[in-house]
């Protein structure tokens, strides 16, 4: 594996995280003191962005941990 696939890897994880601190930052953005159903239901829909850009960086680095298990560790 050449570095530059590794440094591909790393800036996909590197974007993967970027993504996730956004969805954070936008969940929190919508714990508001409106009170309303509405309100609850959108800030709970945020969650579920949330996690799903957690899991698409969680990805993004075990695919970037594994590429270097290979190449620095032969595994």
């Amino acid at each position: 594996m050449e570095n530059q696939e590794l440094d591909q890897l790393r800036l996909a994880y590197k974007a993967a995280v970027e993504q996730w601190i956004k969805a954070i930052r936008a969940e929190e953005d919508l714990a508001t003191p409106d009170h309303t159903v509405v309100a609850v239901d959108t800030w709970e829909n945020a969650g579920f962005t949330e996690e799903e850009a957690r899991n698409t960086a969680k990805t993004a680095k075990q695919e970037y941990e594994d590429a270097l298990r290979r190449v620095l560790y032969s595994f």
